[in-house]
């Protein structure tokens, strides 16, 4: 199949069991399950398969857990013959493109994601920081929100979703504010997210200057197709600007409807998404009319290495 890109999740889409009949079935899923192990030095599989949850749902290893399996799955993709033409991730799931882009080794990528984590994790203590999802509300009535509660304390936009989804993130301090403020506008939906931080926001700064000293130690490869970018939403070839667009990534909004438009640019027409959960699915359906199909279990790879025509 040709026109194809691959796309990956970010943190959420985790839970305990993922990936097991694949890692039980699949020997490259094993391989890097067991590959993470050493590289981290603590049995992450363990923890991916078995639980408990809690601790799976630590960033700094919920964030190697889902590149681990993401990883995996696009090589046994691409062992039988799928190359997309164009990489794309959300959050997290830029650096799983990046790896499957060449650009990254698999040892430091993961390496890479367990620190990020960790910073994150550390960023801003608990309970101070919040991330609110928003559905159905104008972007224009959302600014003027952010704008009237922002004299108060910190709370940004930080992911355009596509089709009228955004997360908000600052300070838990104004959250019952801006709460009150989004559902005046008409906000049909505002859930708050399960995390441990307000990820991409400008509080996650200091962690990112830490990161970027990782990020300065790390090898950086030119990738064997083009990798869209979450901070930009552009094309990146170049493996300086990626790495300068890595470390902006943790404290800037994630672009994701325009990168995904800038994938439909490129030429692509069949989505893949990579990893456990559906959200990028249900994202790209309502950005742009293409076809998109999930791998995430042995029944939906098997269906994609057999039926390759049922994609979408």
């Amino acid at each position: 199949m040709s026109k194809v890109a691959f796309v990956f999740p970010g943190q959420g889409s985790q839970y305990v069991g993922m990936g097991r009949d694949l890692y039980e079935t699949v020997p490259l899923v094993q391989k890097y399950f067991h590959l993470a192990n050493e590289v981290l030095g603590y049995n992450l599989t363990k923890i991916i398969l078995d639980g408990p949850e809690e601790e799976l749902n630590l960033t700094a290893n919920t964030q190697p857990a889902i590149l681990t399996l993401s990883y995996s799955l696009s090589l046994a993709l691409e062992e039988k013959g799928y190359f997309p033409m164009v990489y794309g991730g959300h959050s997290l799931g830029e650096f799983t493109a990046l790896t499957a882009a060449g650009v990254l080794t698999f040892e430091d990528a993961v390496r890479l994601v367990h620190i990020r984590g960790k910073l994150m994790q550390e960023a801003v203590p608990i309970g101070q920081g919040v991330m609110l999802a928003v559905m159905g509300l104008e972007k224009e009535a959302l600014m003027e929100v952010v704008s009237e509660v922002s004299l108060a304390g910190i709370m940004e936009v930080v992911n355009f979703n596509g089709g009228g989804q955004y997360v908000l993130a600052g300070e838990s301090k104004i959250k019952d504010k801006t709460i009150e403020l989004l559902k005046e506008k008409g906000a049909k939906k505002i859930r708050e997210l399960s995390v441990s931080a307000p990820f991409h926001s400008s509080l996650m700064r200091p962690a990112a200057l830490k990161f970027q000293t990782y990020l300065e130690k790390v090898n950086f490869f030119p990738p064997k197709a083009p990798v869209v970018s979450n901070v930009s939403a552009e094309i990146l070839n170049d493996v300086v600007k990626i790495r300068e667009l890595l470390y902006k990534q943790m404290a800037a909004p994630v672009l994701w409807e325009q990168a995904v438009l800038e994938m439909v640019k490129t030429g692509a027409a069949h989505f893949i998404e990579i990893g456990p959960g559906k959200v990028l699915t249900g994202l790209i359906k309502r950005i742009a009319p293409v076809a998109v199909f999930n791998v995430n279990n042995l029944e939906s790879l098997r269906i994609l290495l057999d039926k390759p025509e049922e994609v979408g």
